[in-house]
């Protein structure tokens, strides 16, 4: 008997935009954190010199990822197939089909609050419309696609439960605090109660669904294992729907005033709503931010999902900035600025990373695949 070694065939990738392959729906939260520093930075109570550009600055770098993710993964749905099918396939990867939502959202946000200062009215009201649309509609095709998917299809188990399975629940509420920023180009009546009142059902859709996920992360995070070192950065995802119905609400508030009835009731509850949910917001902004620095003293390195650092803190900076509008409370407009300094740096770090990852294309690789196995041949001899 002689034993005679042969490599294992090994899989061929499909030979074109070979780059874009492991090009995962993740990606668009470096749009989403690039667009709060816009949002966020406006929204600040007080405008050091030169903030507005910068701002401005962020939102056309939003804008111009934006774009270029949507190509990319055009490409990757219309050259890999396979993958993209196996991304709403994977339990773990389906969820973050709510971030291209938010994206666009996001980025209708941005064009809306500061992009206007480059590109006049005119133009930042269409774009922000046409951005602000497509970003509604697909929220509530992911809000539904995702959790229809998750029962039938990948039967995950609740003591699995991460912040990641916000991420399309949480999408409708981008829309509700973005929408409001339309209703002034709106003719009065009909048309701008509408588009307010549909917020206002944007935000109890999320909130509801985002509640009855938001009890199964709590008792898997008291109840079960720590999230793997990869995820834990993933805990900054509750911050998103905290931050965000409280904008939300605010906005809703601000844009009913002499266009919806009840303007003055929406106003308190705004107040009433936002005071509770941003002392929480805070409460777990603390102990994310312990179980991250117990996973970096673990040897936790970065990956995509360092990008959780960003946009959810900036929901926070622009609820916070929203509740010293309205209470005129000094704590928030010490709170809101110390919160866009950290979303700041996170935003540096992540950047960083990012683009480094993308120039080496470690992060444009596929996971790790094992050494090419050798197995034995076996063939008579005489």
């Amino acid at each position: 008997m002689v034993t005679v070694a042969q490599p294992t065939p090994t899989p061929t990738l499909s030979p074109r935009f070979p780059a874009v392959r492991h090009l995962g729906p993740n990606w668009y939260a470096c749009v989403m954190g690039t667009a709060a520093m816009a949002t966020a930075g406006a929204a600040l109570p007080w405008h050091p010199p030169g903030l507005r550009t910068l701002c401005t600055a962020f939102w056309a770098l939003s804008l111009l990822l934006l774009t270029a993710l949507l190509t990319a993964r055009s490409l990757h749905w219309r050259h890999h197939r396979d993958r993209a099918r196996a991304h709403l396939a994977d339990p773990a990867a389906a969820p973050f089909y709510g971030c291209l939502s938010m994206a666009l959202t996001a980025t209708a946000g941005a064009t809306l609050t500061v992009g206007k200062d480059w590109t006049g009215t005119t133009v930042s009201v269409a774009l922000g419309a046409a951005l602000f649309t497509a970003g509604t509609v697909t929220a509530l095709a992911a809000a539904v696609a995702v959790p229809y998917l998750m029962a039938v299809r990948h039967r995950v188990d609740p003591a699995t439960a991460t912040p990641v399975w916000l991420l399309p629940l949480v999408a409708p509420m981008v829309s509700a605090a973005v929408g409001p920023l339309l209703v002034p180009h709106l003719p009065p009546g009909l048309p701008a109660r509408t588009l307010l009142l549909g917020c206002l059902a944007l935000f109890g859709a999320s909130l509801l669904a985002v509640l009855a996920v938001l009890r199964l992360i709590v008792g898997r995070l008291l109840t079960g294992d720590p999230l793997p070192l990869a995820l834990t950065p993933t805990l900054f995802l509750v911050l998103g729907p905290l931050g965000q119905s409280t904008t939300a609400t605010a906005a809703i508030a601000d844009a009913a005033r002499g266009t919806a009835p009840g303007a003055t009731a929406l106003r308190g509850f705004a107040v009433l709503y936002g005071m509770p949910v941003m002392g929480f917001a805070l409460l777990w902004l603390c102990l994310a931010t312990a179980h991250v620095v117990r996973a970096r003293r673990a040897g936790m390195g970065f990956s995509m999902t360092w990008w959780a650092f960003t946009f959810p803190v900036g929901t926070c900076v622009t609820g916070a900035a929203a509740l010293a509008r309205h209470t005129g409370l000094a704590a928030y407009n010490v709170f809101a600025p110390a919160l866009y300094a950290a979303l700041a740096v996170a935003w540096a770090v992540a950047a960083v990373h990012t683009a480094r990852g993308v120039v080496s294309g470690a992060l444009l690789r596929g996971p790790g695949r094992a050494p090419v196995e050798r197995r034995p041949v076996t063939a008579r001899t005489r």
